[in-house]
């Protein structure tokens, strides 16, 4: 199955696409909201670490929702930690004051909310219809052995 959206890696071809959206600690808009832009930034740099591709994302009054790409040698879980510990630091390192005002460098709630996008059923369906075609195909431009290498005939 070739799709503009898959990537790859060395024998993977993947799509995986997750929606995920998460708020700052006690929902702090007096302060989330005049960091907006600085918090976007620090995100799209942790995610180009990694290798997560953000299709698109958006910083809302009280959270942030992202829709991104990860590689599936990445668990999602695992990813999130880095995202939400690592720039939770670059926010208390770039804005100082905050540590004196809300302390323990906890910037984000502890929770998030992911749900997974992809194909849609009738494009799978469809895949594994047309695999075997594929195989079959593929066969034919194949070298076969006429003679069983085991029997001689």
């Amino acid at each position: 199955m070739k799709n503009d959206d898959t990537s790859s890696l060395s024998h993977t071809r993947w799509n995986c696409q997750y929606h995920i959206v998460f708020t700052p600690k006690y929902r702090r808009k007096a302060i989330y909201a005049k960091l907006r832009s600085d918090i976007g930034k620090y995100i799209r740099r942790l995610c180009e670490y990694k290798g997560v591709e953000i299709v698109e994302a958006h910083a809302m009054s009280d959270h942030i929702h992202m829709l991104v790409k990860i590689p599936p040698k990445l668990a999602l879980s695992s990813f999130m930690g880095y995202l939400k510990g690592k720039s939770s630091l670059m926010i208390f390192d770039e804005h100082v004051n905050l540590k004196y005002n809300y302390g323990s460098r906890h910037f984000w709630s502890e929770g998030y909310y992911v749900s997974t996008v992809g194909l849609n059923k009738q494009t799978v369906a469809n895949y594994i219809r047309n695999q075997e075609l594929d195989d079959q195909l593929a066969d034919k431009k194949s070298i076969k052995e006429y003679k069983d290498p085991f029997t001689g005939k």
